[in-house]
């Protein structure tokens, strides 16, 4: 495991699973929403993060979380591990209501309210994103490590060490 993608809902903690993951691997983490936001809540032009995003993808080791799933099939190209947090809306809705008002390393801002706008955005994600994800996936099963984790719980227990529930 050198070269990590870790996708899944807002709220569903892909960026501490992928903390975790740096702590547990040494691997060097990027967050797309770092490349992508700018701190006053403007973000780069498609062909600026697409450009810093194939410079990650020559690097030998690292893992890339972010669902931005249009630059997907090339991150996929260059992967050799995928971690899927295919969560319970429910559990994404609480954990991106849990963050706000939280400095954290993967956004360049803090967030003051949750936005109604990226609360339907989760809401929609099951139904318009999550198939999609699902679609794209399929042709790398059996070339690629796809770990899917439905609880925070199996996630834990694979950081541990321990097999999945």
């Amino acid at each position: 495991m050198e070269r990590v993608i870790v996708v899944g809902c807002p709220g569903a903690g892909k960026s501490t699973f992928a903390r975790a993951l740096r702590d547990r691997t040494g691997l060097p983490l990027y967050y797309l929403d770092r490349i992508w936001h700018q701190a006053d809540g403007s973000h780069i032009s498609r062909l600026e993060f697409d450009a810093r995003l194939a410079e990650l993808l020559k690097q030998p080791r690292w893992i890339l979380d972010g669902n931005y799933q249009r630059t997907l099939p090339p991150r996929l190209e260059y992967c050799d591990t995928v971690f899927l947090l295919d969560y319970p809306l429910p559990v994404c809705l609480a954990g991106a209501a849990a963050r706000i008002g939280t400095v954290r390393e993967d956004l360049p801002w803090t967030e003051r309210e949750f936005d109604p706008e990226f609360r339907q955005w989760i809401e929609d994600f099951p139904r318009e994103q999550l198939p999609e994800l699902y679609r794209l996936l399929a042709p790398w099963q059996g070339k690629k490590q796809i770990v899917v984790f439905h609880s925070r719980a199996e996630a834990d227990a694979w950081l541990q060490g321990n097999p999945r529930p």
